[in-house]
């Protein structure tokens, strides 16, 4: 390299330049298609860095996380919405990780909130939300993830949602699927959507494009971290 050569780019696309810019740059219309793959793989690589960071705390590290984030929720759902008794709020089955909220949603549970979980009911389709309680019987799903065996469906007030990672605008890095994204922009009755997650698994930006659709709220270990309210 000579002294008047500059750096090659981590992207393939010059026109991206999504490593070389402010931090909180996007193209809101992102129509260029290189680009888009360039902020793909992006994402394929901070993806397998968070993933691989989370899976490498300890069990009790674990632990910790799920039991501050619970506390976290529990202190602003109040805030938030009155009534607990007739809201729906869906949770998760934990994979890869995830902070485990079902000792969270048990407590739910038993004060009278109704619970559901997100399912694939058909892949690369919008999410549909069964409902749960403890001791329900349970099923494989995709990705032999156990979920509701009733094929009833709810539509959630509340919905919480993993985080890969997450950026201080509200949006979420997920596993790639888009599958709540495909769930919000299509719901008739959007829910409050909570993305939670680890604090560590901040990032300056994930370079939103069209299809991402922001979080109501974020939540961590640290507490509330965003808030569209």
């Amino acid at each position: 390299m000579t002294s008047g050569d500059k750096p090659a780019s981590r992207f393939a696309s010059p026109p991206c330049l999504a490593s070389e810019v402010a931090p909180d740059y996007f193209d809101p219309l992102a129509v260029d298609p290189q680009q888009a793959l360039d902020i793909a793989r992006w994402r394929k690589a901070e993806r397998a860095t968070r993933l691989a960071a989370r899976a490498a705390l300890t069990v009790v590290e674990r632990q910790a996380v799920a039991a501050a984030i619970a506390a976290h929720l529990e202190a602003l759902l109040p805030k938030l919405f009155a009534g607990r008794e007739s809201l729906i709020v869906s949770g998760y089955w934990p994979i890869k990780s995830e902070p485990d909220l079902r000792p969270w949603m048990i407590q739910q549970s038993a004060a009278g909130t109704r619970l559901a979980l997100p399912v694939v009911d058909t892949p690369k389709a919008p999410l549909v939300f069964r409902p749960w309680s403890p001791g329900a019987t349970m099923e494989r799903g995709h990705w032999n993830i156990p979920v509701p065996a009733t094929r009833e469906v709810v539509a959630p007030d509340i919905a919480l949602a993993p985080l890969v990672g997450w950026d201080r605008e509200g949006y979420r890095l997920g596993y790639g699927g888009g599958y709540f994204d495909r769930t919000l922009a299509v719901a008739s009755q959007r829910p409050f959507t909570i993305g939670v997650g680890l604090q560590s698994a901040q990032l300056a930006t994930i370079f939103p494009q069209p299809h991402d659709i922001r979080l109501d709220a974020i939540v961590t270990e640290a507490g509330l971290q965003w808030s569209a309210r």
